[in-house]
């Protein structure tokens, strides 16, 4: 059997000067090292380029799918809205069913 070469956690990073000062400024700011902000922000920026892929394929929404979204958001409840939640001044349903302000 093949033994697997083991992967070292240890990466060597060139980066720009300007770069690295901007790094090290943010996560000094975050309270952080310098390794630890560059880990997050690698794996924030890895988490759009996923979701990207994703949404790329992802089916678009049938024409019925969005009209029964609306219909959800749209309706009535006996609830009334915490304060802060309300409604804005103004408001009215337009006619393609999306909300607007005036």
């Amino acid at each position: 059997m093949a033994q697997k070469k083991a992967i070292t956690s240890k990466f060597p990073l060139r980066l720009m000067p300007s770069v690295r000062r901007a790094a090290e400024e943010y996560s000094h700011r975050e309270g952080v090292s310098l390794n630890q902000f560059i880990n997050v922000v690698l794996a924030e920026k890895l988490a759009v380029l996923e979701h990207d892929e994703w949404a790329s394929r992802r089916q678009p929404p049938s024409g019925e799918k969005i009209e029964k979204a609306l219909e959800i958001l749209n309706r009535k409840t006996m609830n009334t809205p915490a304060q802060g939640d309300e409604l804005p001044k103004g408001y009215t349903l337009a006619p393609s069913s999306r909300a607007t302000v005036r």
